[in-house]
């Protein structure tokens, strides 16, 4: 597209030089003729603007240089609607269009995602915001991942995740988290590090090919390592080891599934059943929805939580439960004041 765009550019840069050139060619002309300068101007200006001349030229000669101007003034104005029409047909003046839609867009977008690598990895990440009705924004440059984005009708910034300037396009000071899934474990460590850089309590979940990047991209920022041929290889031992469980999980976890959905709710300051116990909310009488796990604030996980448990400002609850159990169970936590949906 920006190839295109300099194209066109570059096409009318071409068509207003040749217009300056035929003017001033015209002005010495017609002053040679024996016209005054600005009678000279005028006159090379009424014949390529083809508007026809109030006086008729009164030589052969001025007469013939005359039918030139003209000539050349045709010329210049088809070049110019022939770069118009191609400029039309080639996208360039919808796509200014479409580019300045796109950046309000993410100008709007606040709390988002952003995807650095629109391959198998990040298209899945994007399906699972998507079916979330989570807002994200695509960063990537080879051909068949923006294809492929625009076909999906994603946010889509296109240029590489490494280089700031694309972050910033996305609007990473306003994210929520980025997910670095690009297939280079170079171009993922570049992304985070960027990231980080840019934003420093970014959520960052960066994809990695082996222990060497993992550790990597962890002193370089990330969050959270995702490892896919590790994680496929336990995948699979547990479904030999443990059948049932493993079709538990994948129940679980499917999505659309409405029996078992997972949430996770943070406990903020202003939540009015702040410090009170599970058992003090009757939390699974009142919504239905079960506690399975409590992130305290201090970065320990309790993966049983007691019902004799507190639950303190930062804690992160793991709640299970379908859609309106763990609806009630938001509902249960939410600020006082707070608009409830």
């Amino acid at each position: 597209m920006k190839n295109l765009k300099s194209v066109g550019l570059r096409r009318f840069a071409l068509a207003l030089l040749a217009l300056l050139g035929v003017l001033v060619t015209g002005t010495i002309g017609f002053h040679a003729f024996g016209e005054g300068w600005v009678a000279a101007f005028y006159r090379s200006l009424v014949a390529i603007s083809l508007s026809g001349f109030d006086t008729a030229p009164d030589t052969n000669g001025e007469r013939i240089f005359t039918i030139v101007m003209i000539l050349s003034g045709v010329a210049i104005f088809l070049y110019v609607a022939g770069a118009i029409a191609e400029a039309i047909a080639r996208g360039l003046v919808t796509g200014a269009w479409q580019e300045r839609r796109k950046r309000l867009t993410i100008e709007a977008m606040h709390n988002h995602f952003i995807i650095c690598g629109y391959g198998r990895v990040g298209r899945r990440a994007a399906r699972e915001f998507s079916e979330s009705q989570v807002p994200y924004v695509v960063v990537d440059f080879h051909e068949d991942a923006l294809e492929a984005a625009r076909k999906a009708g994603d946010t889509l910034v296109e240029g590489s995740g490494t280089e700031d300037v694309n972050l910033i396009a996305a609007g990473i000071e306003r994210a929520r988290g980025l997910v670095a899934s690009a297939d280079s474990d170079v171009d993922n460590l570049y992304i985070t590090l960027s990231a980080r850089a840019t934003h420093p309590d970014l959520l960052i979940v960066a994809r990695a090919s082996d222990d060497d990047a993992a550790k990597k991209l962890r002193m370089a920022g990330a969050n959270r390592i995702v490892q896919p041929y590790s994680t496929a290889g336990r995948e699979m031992a547990r479904l030999v080891l443990k059948p049932q469980v493993a079709a538990y999980l994948d129940a679980a976890s499917t999505e659309g599934t409405a029996a078992v959905q997972f949430e996770e709710i943070v406990v903020t300051p202003g939540c009015r059943h702040l410090g009170k116990t599970i058992a003090e909310l009757r939390v699974r009488d009142t919504t239905g929805a079960k506690i399975i796990a409590v992130r305290k604030a201090d970065g320990s996980f309790d993966s049983m939580p007691s019902p004799t448990l507190p639950l303190e400002e930062g804690d992160i609850i793991i709640g299970v439960g379908n859609a309106i159990e763990l609806r009630a169970l938001e509902e249960l936590f939410a600020t006082d004041g707070q608009e409830r949906t």
